[in-house]
């Protein structure tokens, strides 16, 4: 973006702050733009890993897609496998009530990975799994993740998958790290 901000300016000789910043935004515009087929898994029966670092909006961000994605006429169930945050079933459950689709839930403290399990007969268009926030230098947390990941791939195999990182955008280059960290426990696609 910078680069090309860089080179409009040069080619077009930009001198007012004001243009240049309408051309960095237009710029940053063109680049979110994903065309209207920017994720299979709106139209395909889909499973949607969700993940990121503790904070950064995953189950609110969750709840917004099943609203969607529910408006649309899908059916979608949430499977809440972030089982060790106090209350974080229970927000969910909230954000599942609000956007009218089923909760797939176990107590808190039980294994995530057999949430994702026990969705597996929920007959969902797509199933949105929510996972506990990890920091993304703590081992044990990301082979937790890893084994996520393996019962998805294993018990869903006909599924097209989605693997979601939400990101902190005030966190700068720490985002960057995160991102790699995460790459290598769940490939990431969005």
């Amino acid at each position: 973006i910078i680069e090309d901000l860089q080179r409009k300016v040069k080619e077009q000789h930009i001198k007012d702050p004001a243009q240049c910043r309408q051309v960095l935004i237009d710029s940053i515009r063109k680049k979110m733009d994903l065309g209207e087929n920017a994720y299979e898994f709106e139209h395909r029966k889909s499973v949607v890993l969700v993940i990121g670092v503790n904070g950064v909006g995953k189950t609110t961000s969750i709840g917004k897609l099943a609203d969607q994605l529910k408006s649309d006429g899908k059916r979608v169930i949430l499977a809440a496998a972030d089982t060790f945050r106090a209350a974080a079933i229970e927000q969910l459950s909230e954000w599942a009530d609000r956007a009218g689709v089923d909760l797939i839930a176990q107590k808190e403290g039980s294994d995530p990975a057999a949430v994702i399990y026990d969705a597996k007969s929920s007959n969902a268009d797509v199933l949105i799994c929510d996972t506990a926030g990890r920091l993304h230098n703590k081992k044990n947390l990301m082979e937790e993740l890893k084994k996520i990941n393996r019962i998805i791939d294993k018990e869903y195999p006909e599924a097209y998958r989605e693997t979601l990182v939400v990101l902190d955008g005030t966190t700068g280059q720490n985002a960057l790290v995160q991102a790699r960290q995460f790459m290598e426990a769940a490939p990431i696609t969005g």
